[in-house]
């Protein structure tokens, strides 16, 4: 029989793990007039020179109707001054979560450039038109496999999954246009706050978060590291 020693069980230090982040850091004179027009700054250098794999992966965060908490990687497919938009089934947890509870939060977790973008607001379905329109700029396999996941929910195994997947195959070859899913769309978030966070050294690391008064516009406040 193994004995686990406390050398296996943890066997990093992980009280010594940590890096040094930059010292040039962000200046509330260097922000644009929107959060949004911010976010496009930062997104093209993340996707550009950021070294990033993913740089529109973000962390969606959801609470059902009694604040029970979950999160889950998503990909951001568009963003402009309406919001933030993402695509899933509407059947899923999150979908469900946001059904119940429309408050979400993003992360955009760009840990190579020591840079975190968080947006909170309100998450409202997009129209079934663009929805649509999105859905025609899938992959044949990606609008098969939106048909074929019954998201969240238990399979049998993988064999199931595939066997779906395979009759939906036949049924629509490729070539042939798929039909958009009716559990399938849209959420667009609407921020009320957007914030971003630059690592700085001695931890001491800039927060600047935009945030939107009942009266219109936007204020800009300094968060403690």
């Amino acid at each position: 029989m193994a004995v686990v020693t406390d050398r296996d069980a943890a066997p990093f230090d992980l009280p010594s793990m940590r890096k040094q982040y930059r010292a040039d850091g962000l200046r509330e004179s260097e922000l644009a007039a929107t959060p949004v027009e911010q976010f496009a700054r930062w997104f093209k250098q993340a996707a550009t020179d950021g070294g990033l794999f993913e740089p529109n992966a973000m962390v969606v965060s959801t609470a059902d109707a009694e604040g029970r908490p979950s999160s889950r990687t998503v990909l951001l497919k568009h963003f402009d001054e309406r919001g933030f938009v993402f695509y899933t089934n509407y059947e899923s947890r999150k979908g469900r979560e946001l059904g119940e509870n429309p408050h979400v939060s993003l992360l955009f977790p760009w840990h190579a450039m020591a840079r975190q973008v968080i947006v909170t607001g309100v998450a409202r379905r997009t129209g079934r038109d663009e929805t649509a329109a999105y859905f025609r700029t899938r992959p044949h396999g990606s609008q098969l496999g939106a048909w074929a996941s019954v998201q969240s929910s238990v399979v049998a195994g993988r064999e199931a999954l595939d066997s779906v997947y395979a009759e939906l195959s036949a049924r629509y070859p490729e070539g042939e246009q798929v039909p958009v899913p009716p559990h399938w769309g849209g959420f667009r978030v609407v921020p009320s706050a957007v914030e971003f966070w630059q690592g700085r050294e001695n931890r001491l690391h800039d927060r600047l978060r935009y945030v939107a008064p009942d009266g219109g516009g936007w204020r800009v406040e300094r968060l403690a590291p």
